[in-house]
């Protein structure tokens, strides 16, 4: 297995941190890199907030997925918000494979 690696990014709401530390460490157990949120804006990262800062992040985003072989949403209780529902429509548009942490609500 060494050498080869899947490379996934996450995608979730920044509200579920603890989530996120969760699939990133088993992911990584299970010998994929792993790309995740560089803030949680919804767990107290503040600076998500200032102008400009979301949008750049959004956009930042998607150049992880770019970089990455599938996705990975933390849809912790079903839940996804707009930002991850673009994520996964970009990551689809890019012919990348999405994975959920729960089966999503259809």
């Amino acid at each position: 297995m060494v050498g080869k690696y899947k490379v996934i990014t996450l995608c979730g709401s920044t509200k579920f941190k603890d989530d996120f530390i969760n699939a990133q460490k088993r992911l990584s157990l299970e010998g994929n890199i792993v790309i995740s949120v560089g803030l949680f804006g919804h767990s107290g990262d503040d600076e998500v907030w200032t102008e400009g800062t979301k949008e750049m992040l959004d956009d930042m985003h998607k150049r992880k997925i770019d970089m990455a072989d599938e996705i990975f949403v933390i849809n912790k209780n079903g839940y996804i918000g707009s930002s991850t529902k673009s994520e996964i429509e970009y990551a689809i548009a890019t012919n990348k494979k999405v994975n959920y942490l729960e089966p999503p609500l259809k």
